[in-house]
Protein backbone atom coordinates (compact mmCIF):
# COMPACT_ATOMS: atom_id res chain seq x y z
CA UNK A 1 0.00 0.00 0.00
CA UNK A 2 1.10 3.59 -0.64
CA UNK A 3 3.06 4.83 2.41
CA UNK A 4 1.25 8.18 2.22
CA UNK A 5 -2.05 6.36 2.65
CA UNK A 6 -0.63 4.41 5.59
CA UNK A 7 0.53 7.66 7.21
CA UNK A 8 -2.90 9.18 6.80
CA UNK A 9 -4.49 6.10 8.36
CA UNK A 10 -1.98 6.24 11.22
CA UNK A 11 -2.68 9.89 12.01
CA UNK A 12 -6.44 9.40 11.61
CA UNK A 13 -6.25 6.76 14.34
CA UNK A 14 -4.22 9.09 16.56
CA UNK A 15 -6.85 11.81 16.14
CA UNK A 16 -9.76 9.46 16.80
CA UNK A 17 -11.43 9.87 20.18
CA UNK A 18 -10.27 6.37 21.15
CA UNK A 19 -6.70 7.72 21.39
CA UNK A 20 -6.99 11.48 20.92
CA UNK A 21 -3.24 12.05 21.21
CA UNK A 22 -3.03 14.30 18.13
CA UNK A 23 -5.28 17.33 18.53
CA UNK A 24 -3.70 20.19 16.61
CA UNK A 25 -3.78 20.64 12.86
CA UNK A 26 -0.07 21.51 12.74
CA UNK A 27 1.04 18.25 14.40
CA UNK A 28 -1.41 16.32 12.23
CA UNK A 29 -0.03 17.80 9.02
CA UNK A 30 3.58 17.28 10.10
CA UNK A 31 3.09 13.63 11.05
CA UNK A 32 1.31 12.99 7.75
CA UNK A 33 4.30 14.50 5.90
CA UNK A 34 7.17 12.63 7.57
CA UNK A 35 7.82 9.04 6.42
CA UNK A 36 8.50 6.55 9.20
CA UNK A 37 10.14 3.88 7.01
CA UNK A 38 13.66 5.37 7.37
CA UNK A 39 13.39 5.19 11.16
CA UNK A 40 12.01 1.65 11.58
CA UNK A 41 14.00 -1.45 10.56
CA UNK A 42 10.92 -3.51 9.74
CA UNK A 43 9.05 -1.39 7.19
CA UNK A 44 5.95 -3.54 7.59
CA UNK A 45 5.67 -2.18 11.15
CA UNK A 46 6.50 1.44 10.31
CA UNK A 47 2.91 2.63 10.76
CA UNK A 48 1.84 0.24 13.50
CA UNK A 49 1.17 2.04 16.76
CA UNK A 50 3.69 0.11 18.77
CA UNK A 51 7.04 0.69 20.41
CA UNK A 52 10.12 -0.78 18.75
CA UNK A 53 13.71 -1.52 19.65
CA UNK A 54 16.74 -0.50 17.61
CA UNK A 55 20.45 -0.20 18.45
CA UNK A 56 19.64 -0.62 22.10
CA UNK A 57 17.18 2.27 22.21
CA UNK A 58 13.42 2.45 22.23
CA UNK A 59 11.75 3.64 19.03
CA UNK A 60 8.70 5.58 20.18
CA UNK A 61 5.30 4.50 18.98
CA UNK A 62 3.42 7.07 16.86
CA UNK A 63 1.05 7.76 19.76
CA UNK A 64 3.94 8.39 22.18
CA UNK A 65 5.57 10.72 19.66
CA UNK A 66 2.26 12.52 19.16
CA UNK A 67 1.87 13.13 22.90
CA UNK A 68 5.36 14.66 23.11
CA UNK A 69 4.82 16.86 20.07
CA UNK A 70 1.48 18.17 21.30
CA UNK A 71 2.92 18.94 24.73
CA UNK A 72 5.89 20.79 23.19
CA UNK A 73 3.58 23.10 21.21
CA UNK A 74 6.15 24.18 18.61
CA UNK A 75 5.48 27.37 16.66
CA UNK A 76 6.85 28.22 13.19
CA UNK A 77 10.48 29.42 13.35
CA UNK A 78 10.96 28.10 16.91
CA UNK A 79 14.47 26.92 17.75
CA UNK A 80 14.24 23.40 19.17
CA UNK A 81 16.58 21.06 21.04
CA UNK A 82 15.85 17.33 21.33
CA UNK A 83 17.68 15.57 24.16
CA UNK A 84 17.85 11.87 23.34
CA UNK A 85 17.76 11.90 19.54
CA UNK A 86 17.34 8.14 19.31
CA UNK A 87 16.75 7.13 15.70
CA UNK A 88 15.65 10.67 14.79
CA UNK A 89 11.92 10.36 14.08
CA UNK A 90 10.73 12.98 16.55
CA UNK A 91 13.39 15.41 15.29
CA UNK A 92 12.11 14.85 11.75
CA UNK A 93 8.54 15.75 12.70
CA UNK A 94 9.84 18.82 14.53
CA UNK A 95 11.69 19.77 11.33
CA UNK A 96 8.33 19.65 9.55
CA UNK A 97 6.85 21.92 12.22
CA UNK A 98 9.61 24.55 12.01
CA UNK A 99 12.64 25.19 9.80
CA UNK A 100 14.84 22.09 9.80
CA UNK A 101 17.93 24.21 10.43
CA UNK A 102 16.30 25.31 13.71
CA UNK A 103 16.13 21.71 15.01
CA UNK A 104 19.09 20.42 17.01
CA UNK A 105 19.41 17.03 18.68
CA UNK A 106 21.90 15.30 20.95
CA UNK A 107 22.44 11.72 22.01
CA UNK A 108 25.13 10.14 24.17
CA UNK A 109 25.43 7.05 21.93
CA UNK A 110 27.64 7.60 18.86
CA UNK A 111 25.93 4.80 16.95
CA UNK A 112 22.55 6.43 17.44
CA UNK A 113 23.94 9.80 16.36
CA UNK A 114 25.20 8.24 13.12
CA UNK A 115 21.92 6.40 12.58
CA UNK A 116 19.81 9.50 13.29
CA UNK A 117 21.83 11.59 10.83
CA UNK A 118 21.44 8.94 8.13
CA UNK A 119 17.73 8.43 8.82
CA UNK A 120 17.01 12.17 8.78
CA UNK A 121 18.83 12.60 5.47
CA UNK A 122 16.90 9.69 3.95
CA UNK A 123 13.62 11.15 5.20
CA UNK A 124 14.43 14.51 3.59
CA UNK A 125 15.64 16.50 6.61
CA UNK A 126 19.45 16.65 6.28
CA UNK A 127 19.55 20.13 7.83
CA UNK A 128 18.78 18.83 11.33
CA UNK A 129 21.95 18.96 13.44
CA UNK A 130 22.62 15.83 15.51
CA UNK A 131 25.62 15.78 17.85
CA UNK A 132 27.08 13.30 20.34
CA UNK A 133 26.70 14.88 23.78
CA UNK A 134 25.72 14.13 27.35
CA UNK A 135 22.05 15.11 27.22
CA UNK A 136 22.10 16.72 30.65
CA UNK A 137 24.57 19.28 29.29
CA UNK A 138 22.38 20.21 26.33
CA UNK A 139 23.93 22.02 23.37
CA UNK A 140 24.92 25.48 24.61
CA UNK A 141 26.56 26.50 21.32
CA UNK A 142 23.16 27.08 19.71
CA UNK A 143 21.20 28.23 22.75
CA UNK A 144 18.83 29.74 23.62
CA UNK A 145 16.03 27.42 22.48
CA UNK A 146 12.34 28.19 22.32
CA UNK A 147 11.55 24.54 22.95
CA UNK A 148 13.49 21.71 24.57
CA UNK A 149 12.21 18.14 24.44
CA UNK A 150 13.75 15.52 26.73
CA UNK A 151 13.00 12.03 25.41
CA UNK A 152 14.15 10.28 28.58
CA UNK A 153 13.07 10.27 32.19
CA UNK A 154 14.70 12.62 34.70
CA UNK A 155 13.93 13.20 38.37
CA UNK A 156 14.25 16.95 37.86
CA UNK A 157 15.01 18.93 34.69
CA UNK A 158 18.80 19.32 34.37
CA UNK A 159 19.83 22.83 35.37
CA UNK A 160 21.90 23.26 32.19
CA UNK A 161 18.83 22.64 30.03
CA UNK A 162 16.72 25.15 31.93
CA UNK A 163 19.52 27.65 31.46
CA UNK A 164 19.42 27.12 27.69
CA UNK A 165 15.73 28.01 27.38
CA UNK A 166 14.86 31.34 25.79
CA UNK A 167 12.64 33.77 27.68
CA UNK A 168 9.14 32.36 27.43
CA UNK A 169 10.54 29.02 26.32
CA UNK A 170 9.10 25.61 27.17
CA UNK A 171 10.76 22.37 28.27
CA UNK A 172 8.86 19.09 28.10
CA UNK A 173 10.16 16.00 29.89
CA UNK A 174 9.01 12.82 31.65
CA UNK A 175 9.67 13.54 35.34
CA UNK A 176 9.96 10.89 38.02
CA UNK A 177 11.96 7.93 39.25
CA UNK A 178 9.65 4.98 38.79
CA UNK A 179 6.24 6.61 38.32
CA UNK A 180 6.63 9.29 35.65
CA UNK A 181 4.53 12.26 34.58
CA UNK A 182 4.91 14.09 31.27
CA UNK A 183 5.37 17.72 32.30
CA UNK A 184 5.78 21.08 30.58
CA UNK A 185 7.94 23.67 32.33
CA UNK A 186 8.10 27.40 31.63
CA UNK A 187 9.98 29.97 33.69
CA UNK A 188 11.17 27.21 36.01
CA UNK A 189 7.58 26.24 36.94
CA UNK A 190 5.31 23.40 35.92
CA UNK A 191 2.63 24.84 33.69
CA UNK A 192 0.97 21.66 32.41
CA UNK A 193 0.86 17.91 33.00
CA UNK A 194 -0.02 15.36 30.35
CA UNK A 195 -0.49 12.11 32.20
CA UNK A 196 1.66 9.15 33.10
CA UNK A 197 4.37 7.85 30.80
CA UNK A 198 7.11 5.20 30.91
CA UNK A 199 10.46 6.31 29.49
CA UNK A 200 13.92 4.94 30.11
CA UNK A 201 16.18 7.12 32.26
CA UNK A 202 18.45 9.72 30.73
CA UNK A 203 21.89 8.17 30.32
CA UNK A 204 24.98 9.97 31.51
CA UNK A 205 28.63 9.73 30.51
CA UNK A 206 29.88 6.17 30.93
CA UNK A 207 26.54 4.41 30.35
CA UNK A 208 25.26 2.54 27.33
CA UNK A 209 21.71 1.61 26.49
CA UNK A 210 22.33 -1.84 25.01
CA UNK A 211 24.07 -3.72 27.83
CA UNK A 212 22.36 -6.52 29.74
CA UNK A 213 23.34 -4.96 33.06
CA UNK A 214 23.40 -1.24 33.70
CA UNK A 215 26.96 0.03 33.36
CA UNK A 216 28.46 1.87 36.31
CA UNK A 217 28.85 5.49 35.43
CA UNK A 218 31.96 7.53 36.02
CA UNK A 219 30.07 9.37 38.72
CA UNK A 220 29.27 6.10 40.47
CA UNK A 221 32.88 4.95 40.15
CA UNK A 222 34.02 8.09 41.93
CA UNK A 223 31.43 7.59 44.67
CA UNK A 224 32.44 3.95 45.20
CA UNK A 225 36.11 4.92 45.36
CA UNK A 226 35.36 7.64 47.90
CA UNK A 227 33.34 5.29 50.11
CA UNK A 228 36.07 2.64 49.91
CA UNK A 229 38.70 5.19 50.93
CA UNK A 230 36.62 6.27 53.91
CA UNK A 231 36.32 2.65 55.08
CA UNK A 232 40.08 1.92 54.99
CA UNK A 233 41.99 1.31 58.17
CA UNK A 234 44.84 3.64 59.01
CA UNK A 235 47.54 1.32 57.66
CA UNK A 236 45.70 1.16 54.29
CA UNK A 237 45.54 4.90 53.75
CA UNK A 238 47.78 5.87 50.85
CA UNK A 239 48.21 9.43 52.12
CA UNK A 240 50.09 8.30 55.24
CA UNK A 241 53.86 8.05 54.73
CA UNK A 242 54.52 5.08 56.98
CA UNK A 243 58.25 4.98 56.13
CA UNK A 244 58.60 8.48 57.56
CA UNK A 245 57.08 7.39 60.88
CA UNK A 246 59.19 4.28 61.46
Amino acid sequence: MDPAVLRDDMVDSLEHEAKAVVRSERVSVAMRAVPREPFVEDESLAYADRTGEQLGTRVLSPSAAGRLLEALDVEPDDSVLVVGAGVGYTAAVLAALTDETEVHAVDIDRRLVAAARSNLATAGYPGVLVDCRDGADGLPEYAPYDRILVEAAVVEPPRALLGQLADGGRLVAPLGNGAQELVAIEGGERVAEYGTVAFRPLLVDGERADTVERNRTRREDREHAQRAAERRRGWEQSWIDWDRHR
